[in-house]
């Protein structure tokens, strides 16, 4: 054995708690699922999802993006091909009434006001959520809803293998086009979906980017939006918010009206220029606060103040859709009068209807600010994966604790579940969820078990356990570091507004352990949450766990602890992926 591979088993045990016989595994480079032997395809929707899978993952489709990202035109002549190939024009998408959206963050939220607002007018609605976006949370088939709700996974399997063979059939073995990739594939069923369920409009959410997302090949949608920016996947957009500006305006249309939140100048000077160039009129959406006077505050059905503004943009994204299609009741639309912020024109200022006013009250967006409280335990969970995201999350998770404060004689655990994946620097992240003061911070790959391969839905071909393993050691030690820094004589100073938001929302200072927090690392998702939970969750139970996941002290140590606490806190953040394997044990029913 090399000594490398020696050093790095020998970290694996000290480090982490794995199930008996795993560590003598890990070393090997075994993929998280091997892909499934070439067979005639079955019928059932996991053969559907395993094909798809086997198309090209997400981290492959995202390279070839990095290495072609220049030669936009060629991208989407591509998509056109492909949906040409499937029987569909890009005319025959402009049935489909498209509300376009894109952002860094919250575009995702804006789509689900925006859809369930004008599901209350009675409209039937479609809602892709691209791949390049975020992961879906437990199933695939999550990405394409009608009114709300995922399509079936008979459904999914009817419309997957009509388009499979379609474009099997159509392929041409000479060219270098021959199936889509992931990505593309999705968003190529989405349109076939909503145009043979006839919906009355369809919100579609962006995947990375604007200008070469191959939902870009939409070419008359009723409206476009554009939520809040931010630094991220800078690889593929560019390492400035000017340039990530740039590649969300290229969503934007000739003639059809845009909107946006307020962004930094020079973002918003480069999405006004984008907007300019080819006369697409671009509106900037006052807050929420002056859509709320003269009547009651707006209550939101997700979390957070900095769902605010998501909600903003969906109000007038749903108004300017109601008033271009001439519904009843909705006035023209018109600027109420310029902007301060690079001259661009504010939004209509106008009193949110009865419809509006329940769409953003009944919105559900499972992952995103999501509290269950399950007796002792109260599980917060919030996909942030960003440091403006997990910021968010801090303010929110501490907002809520205020909220649901048990008492200063009533002893409570605070617990911190973490992954980060790709190639973000999870120190940032970790830093910035400090101020939360939890008790013990516990790292795990995004796998549900051990051995994912029977469930296609959480199948990763990308990454070795190898790999998900050391990344969570690497967490562990960014962490540890972490605690060695708040060991110097600031200790007890006063956070910064910026990681914890505002003072007055600050929790008293709690005596830390004299070692600091404790950290574990576990081999996947079910181990976590069994060592958490400590058979105290009433629909969490598990028929025994394994014995090992108290070999480590600190393991054993915390067991008693979480067994004996009033009240214990866990918030699931850092990936999406994660909170959807979270999701999935602890809630069974939406893998059904």
């Amino acid at each position: 054995m090399s000594r490398a591979r020696s050093h790095r088993r020998a970290s694996l045990f000290l480090a982490a708690v794995f199930p008996r016989g795993v560590t003598t595994r890990v070393t090997g480079r075994r993929e998280l699922s091997a892909r499934p032997a070439p067979q005639e395809p079955g019928m059932e929707y996991q053969d559907a999802v395993r094909t798809l899978n086997s198309l090209q993952t997400n981290a492959s489709y995202l390279e070839e993006v990095k290495r072609r990202r220049g030669d936009l035109q060629t991208q989407l002549e591509t998509m056109k091909l492909y949906l040409a190939r499937s029987g569909l024009q890009v005319e025959d998408l402009d049935q489909l009434n498209i509300i376009h959206v894109t952002g860094t963050k919250g575009k995702g939220s804006t789509c689900a006001f925006t859809e369930r607002i004008l599901r209350n007018y009675g409209l039937k609605t479609g809602f892709f959520r691209s791949p390049g976006s975020s992961p879906h949370l437990v199933q695939v088939r999550e990405r394409i809803r009608i009114n709300g709700q995922p399509i079936s996974p008979e459904h999914f399997t009817k419309h997957f293998w009509r388009l499979y063979h379609r474009l099997e059939e159509t392929k041409d073995s000479s060219s270098c086009v021959s199936m889509p990739a992931y990505f593309r594939f999705l968003t190529l069923m989405a349109f076939h979906v909503f145009l043979q369920e006839k919906v009355d409009l369809a919100v579609v959410e962006v995947g990375i980017g604007g200008a070469y997302d191959c939902t870009n090949i939409i070419r008359k949608p009723v409206v476009c939006g554009v939520s809040s920016l931010g630094i991220d996947h800078t690889s593929l957009l560019g390492d400035t918010m000017e340039k990530i500006a740039w590649q969300k305006g290229g969503i934007f249309k000739h003639g059809v009206p845009a909107f946006t939140v307020p962004q930094p100048d020079g973002p918003l000077a480069v999405l006004r220029e984008r907007a300019e160039q080819i006369s697409c009129p671009l509106y900037l959406c006052p807050p929420l606060e002056a859509l709320e006077e003269g009547g009651p505050p707006l209550t939101l059905g997700l979390e957070g103040e900095h769902q605010r503004s998501n909600a903003a943009l969906a109000l007038q994204l749903a108004r300017c859709w109601l008033q271009r299609k001439d519904h009843q009741g909705i006035g023209e639309l018109k600027a109420s009068r310029p902007s301060l912020l690079c001259q661009l024109p504010l939004a209509p200022v106008f009193q949110p209807t009865s419809h509006m006013r329940h769409g953003l009250r009944d919105t559900e967006w499972l992952g995103r600010t999501q509290i269950l409280c399950r007796g002792p335990l109260t599980w917060y969970l919030d996909g942030a994966h960003t440091c403006s995201s997990v910021q968010a999350c801090v303010r929110w998770f501490r907002q809520a604790l205020h909220r649901r404060k048990s008492g200063p004689e009533v002893p409570e655990v605070r617990v911190l579940l973490f992954n980060s994946t790709g190639d973000r620097d999870p120190a940032p992240l970790l830093k910035l969820l400090r101020p939360c003061q939890f008790d013990y911070a516990v790292f795990c790959p995004n796998l549900t078990e051990v051995a994912s391969t029977g469930n296609a839905d959480q199948q990763n071909f990308m990454v070795t356990l190898d790999q998900v393993l050391l990344r969570c050691l690497e967490h562990q030690q960014h962490w540890s570091r972490l605690d060695e820094e708040a060991a110097s004589p600031d200790l007890w100073s006063t956070p910064s507004p910026e990681a914890g938001g505002p003072a007055a929302l600050l929790l008293a200072p709690r005596l830390p352990h004299t070692h600091g927090t404790s950290s574990l690392v576990f081999s996947c998702i079910s181990h976590a949450l069994q060592w958490i939970s400590q058979g105290r969750d009433p629909d969490f139970q598990t028929p025994s766990s394994p014995r090992d996941l108290l070999a480590h002290p600190v393991a054993n140590s915390g067991a008693s602890v979480l067994r004996e606490a009033a009240a214990i806190h866990v918030l699931v953040t850092g990936s999406l992926h994660l909170v959807g394997g979270v999701l999935k044990l602890l809630d069974p029913s939406l893998s059904q």
